[in-house]
């Protein structure tokens, strides 16, 4: 197993899919110096380490091993990945409960060390993890952030990208509101290299309805699901996206990106977590940006949050 060196520092908690894709991508993209692995099947979270360090000569200087939750001790970033996937038949309510509580015995485990990294959630349901490890270990709001929409954006400003065939770079625009049934384009904030969506329509002579647009919006909520009844889950994208989100962390780059923190009052919205643009640096959430939405996207906004608080509400004892 590689040894420790020094250099920024990060602790991934949860090595299935999800957990090891990420350190996959991190180690391709050398976001850090120093990736530690932990998980309560130990054997699976050195499996995964050695797997990847096998390849490292050919990357770089970055470590890759397993260890166990005292490593936390001096991380900078802390993933938090540790979750069960949705089974047939199980509901939505029966997941955020059985992930509500693999998350508090983890969370246990992780603050008898914790020393000030930002944790990134990752499990499923986002929001509500999110807001139950705010909870659970009385972090400031801003340490404890939701990897929420940021891969839903993506995958919005690549179906753009497609439906305009024009460069994705090019292409900018954020899903808001909960990651999962009620998120939602703010069509107001999207544009194409400067031009609103209207304009750049006029501009290029290409026509856009309106069910066009809640097509790629359907299409954009779905693709996650898509994936899953093709190849039974969904990982790489999330692992792309949470390594980008890490780098961003730890280069303190103040990075705008759809996180999820609880709100205390932004948008009308309280005691909730939904996805709206943030920048991120080293310190986490450094500031909340409020979009100048249309009052529909307001509307859905409020319905979006109070759809997680109703989530929250269902685990409040756990």
């Amino acid at each position: 197993m590689s040894k420790k060196v020094s250099g920024s520092k990060v602790v991934i908690i949860g090595a299935g899919q999800v957990g090891a894709t990420i350190a996959y991508a991190m180690s391709i993209q050398q976001a850090c110096r120093d990736l530690v692995l932990v998980d309560i099947m130990a054997d699976k979270a050195e499996g995964e380490a050695m797997d990847i360090a096998h390849g490292l000569p050919f990357l770089g200087e970055m470590a890759v091993r397993s260890a166990g939750y005292e490593e936390c001790a001096d991380a900078d970033v802390i993933v938090f990945a540790a979750g069960a996937a949705r089974k047939p038949g199980e509901t939505r309510m029966d997941l955020a409960a059985k992930n509500c509580r693999i998350a508090k015995s983890a969370t246990t485990e992780m603050m008898k060390y914790y020393n000030g990294a930002v944790i990134l959630v990752v499990a499923n349901p986002v929001d509500v993890i999110t807001y139950k490890i705010c909870q659970w270990t009385g972090l400031p709001t801003n340490k404890v952030v939701g990897s929420g929409t940021v891969l839903d954006s993506i995958r919005f400003r690549y179906l753009l990208s497609e439906k305009f065939n024009i460069d994705v770079k090019n292409v900018h625009g954020y899903i808001i509101g909960e990651h999962g049934d009620t998120q939602f384009p703010a069509w107001s904030a999207t544009n194409i290299a400067g031009f609103s969506i209207d304009d750049y329509c006029t501009a290029s002579g290409i026509s856009f309805s309106a069910e066009e647009r809640d097509e790629i919006a359907l299409k954009t909520k779905k693709a996650g699901a898509e994936v899953i009844k093709r190849k039974g889950a969904t990982f790489y994208g999330i692992g792309i996206s949470v390594s980008s989100l890490v780098m961003s962390l730890l280069k303190d780059s103040d990075t705008i990106r759809t996180v999820g923190i609880v709100l205390d009052g932004e948008y009308g919205l309280k005691d909730t977590v939904v996805n709206i643009p943030c920048i991120i640096s080293s310190d986490g959430v450094t500031k909340v940006l409020e979009l100048k939405l249309t009052d529909d996207e307001a509307a859905k906004l409020q319905a979006s949050g109070e759809a997680v608080k109703s989530v929250i509400e269902h685990v409040k004892d756990i």
